[in-house]
């Protein structure tokens, strides 16, 4: 269902900015990572770990027919006896180098070891991107970012909506495993794409998550 709530979801945001942030990040977001094969680590914070996020991009990976775009969940804390792909912990970044991208993904402020570590992977010639909340350390490193901000007050009528971050994670990784631009809106347009989205979810992949 997370596939035809995004094509709803365009629907109702038609006409704002979100739109067109979501998929230009995710244009940056393919960009870098399929002409170097792959190499796409995702982390978070040490309070809010991406693995929605993770599962969603292994989903458009399969879909989409671009592997490269299936990212290494790197995680601050390891629990025992977890599978070798969520076994990942921070010293992958410590490798992480020229033809990988990092992509952080953090609510809060990730924190100043977090963002030591995302310094040391841009100087090694790793791409960082950065879906976030705002925070001004960590777009300084960023070569490319996407802040969703908290709402604003009920009072701002008129204002354009904006989105938790989740929702903004839900149309990025959708607009990533899209191999072209949609076609101009129309109500054709829209139900032969609610038509594909729920055709693909018939048979999803095997989930790895």
């Amino acid at each position: 269902m997370d596939a035809v709530r995004v094509a709803l979801l365009r629907e109702v945001l038609a006409g704002t900015e979100w739109i067109q942030a979501t998929r230009r990040f995710a244009t940056a977001l393919r960009g870098a990572v399929v002409p170097h094969g792959g190499g796409l680590l995702l982390v978070g914070s040490a309070a809010y770990e991406p693995w929605h996020l993770a599962a969603h991009l292994d989903d458009e990976a399969a879909w989409s027919g671009l592997p490269e775009l299936s990212p290494t969940l790197v995680r601050h804390r390891v629990p025992g006896g977890a599978p070798a792909h969520l076994a990942v912990g921070l010293g992958r970044l410590a490798a992480a180098g020229r033809g990988e991208t990092l992509l952080v993904v953090a609510p809060g402020q990730p924190g100043a070891g977090l963002l030591e570590r995302v310094h040391d992977a841009r100087r090694n010639g790793a791409t960082v991107l950065a879906l976030d909340g705002g925070d001004r350390d960590l777009h300084a490193l960023a070569h490319d970012a996407l802040a969703a901000p908290p709402a604003p007050p009920e009072e701002a009528a008129g204002a354009a909506p904006d989105l938790d971050l989740d929702t903004v994670q839900h149309l990025v990784s959708a607009a990533t495993g899209e191999n072209s631009l949609p076609a101009p809106r129309g109500r054709r347009r829209f139900r032969d794409r609610l038509a594909r989205l729920a055709d693909g979810l018939t048979a999803p992949p095997p989930p790895r998550w």
